[in-house]
């Protein structure tokens, strides 16, 4: 089962870049145009140095984005689960807040915290990701079943207990599908920011540098790089989620 998990995963990666390589190979595209699998790890291999401290940098940031929004909105759904007043008070707020694009917030922060790169991009990856964490598990408290919640309280348990031994663990499933989609907004609020901001790192700022000077290859394996990153983090969560919530998982 687990040779399973790995090998097709593999196989669709290898299938994936086998039929990239053959369509920019049948439509003759030029590397100016389109770059081809087998240029992008000559572009690793030149710029290796670069791509492990500037990825290290996106990666950083990306985990303590996700890790505030993980803490901000599970408090805040926590508080919009418990009651219904305060649901629908913030929940237009996160709506509208949410409803705005975050590429034309990210240089209004670039402007607001001019230097301040690291706690920019960082804000960006938070403000971005934090939305579906919130939402989940307030809905994951909201709809949690009376019948009990008045068992426990008849038997003499606090709201905490009721917390701990009910709502938690049905919050759970919600949370993590939340988490798993945070993590790759978190990968694109950071990134959003490395390459708006004037004196950016990370490898956005490596995918602007690329762009700047026409060397798609290297644009193209900035964009794998990012992918692998987000694949890493999305693997993370998918483990802690067997570890916390496994008996949510169906057997197909």
């Amino acid at each position: 089962m687990i040779i399973q998990k790995i090998a097709i995963p593999c196989i669709a990666i290898i299938i994936f870049l086998s039929f990239w390589e053959t369509l920019v190979w049948v439509n003759g595209w030029p590397k100016y145009k389109m770059a081809a699998p087998s240029d992008l790890w000559p572009a690793f291999w030149e710029f290796r140095d670069l791509f492990f401290y500037m990825g290290w940098d996106t990666l950083w940031r990306t985990i303590v984005g996700l890790l505030l929004a993980v803490i901000f909105g599970v408090a805040l759904g926590m508080i919009m689960g418990f009651s219904r007043i305060m649901r629908d008070a913030l929940y237009p707020l996160l709506v509208g807040f949410n409803a705005i694009p975050k590429a034309t917030v990210v240089p209004i922060v670039a402007l607001m915290f001019v230097g301040a790169h690291d706690f920019n991009t960082v804000l960006i990856a938070f403000m971005i990701s934090f939305f579906p964490i919130a939402v989940s598990v307030s809905i994951g408290l909201s709809t949690l079943e009376p019948e009990y919640r008045d068992i426990l309280r008849s038997l003499g348990a606090s709201r905490m207990i009721i917390f701990w031994k009910i709502a938690l663990p049905k919050t759970l499933p919600e949370f993590f599908g939340a988490l798993k989609v945070s993590v790759t907004l978190a990968f694109i609020g950071t990134n959003l920011m490395e390459i708006v901001s004037p004196h950016g790192r990370g490898l956005g700022a490596l995918f602007d540098s690329g762009k700047t000077n026409s060397d798609y290859p290297l644009m193209f394996a900035v964009l794998i790089a990012l992918g692998f990153l987000g694949i890493f983090l999305y693997y993370i969560v998918v483990v802690s989620e067997k570890i916390f919530a496994g008996w949510a998982e169906r057997e197909s």
